[in-house]
């Protein structure tokens, strides 16, 4: 408890969305897929005022790629603020990003059954 005219710390388990967003709308999952990897663009500096979400995104990017649900993750953040805060690093030109790698292709029985023969014969 704080006595009158002391601030209380903040911590991000207690801030509210729409404060972090500044009361704007999250982007459609369209704009920025879960799958999307993002990264740091080269040779940018940090932008001033940035948030400590802004901030911890600097630091994740900064390792190299991560998908948008993984920054998500380990902010602790809902996806779609994460997706906001991405979107806006990315369209300042601070982020580079990837398309979402394409989704995996029916293989045929008889290929399947081809590779089990080999690996079987491998195996003993």
């Amino acid at each position: 408890m704080t006595t009158p005219g002391e601030e209380a710390s903040v911590t991000s388990d207690f801030v509210r969305s729409y404060v972090i967003t500044g009361g704007r709308s999250l982007p459609s999952s369209d704009d920025l897929a879960l799958h999307t990897l993002v990264t740091l663009a080269p040779e940018r500096t940090l932008p001033l005022g940035a948030g400590p979400e802004v901030r911890a995104i600097w630091d994740l990017c900064a390792g190299g790629y991560l998908s948008v649900a993984e920054v998500a993750g380990h902010l602790g953040l809902p996806v779609g603020v994460a997706r906001l805060l991405l979107t806006d690093l990315f369209e300042q030109g601070h982020l580079l990003r990837r398309a979402e790698p394409p989704r995996a292709q029916n293989v045929d029985r008889a290929t399947l059954e081809k590779v089990l023969n080999g690996l079987q014969s491998l195996i003993g």
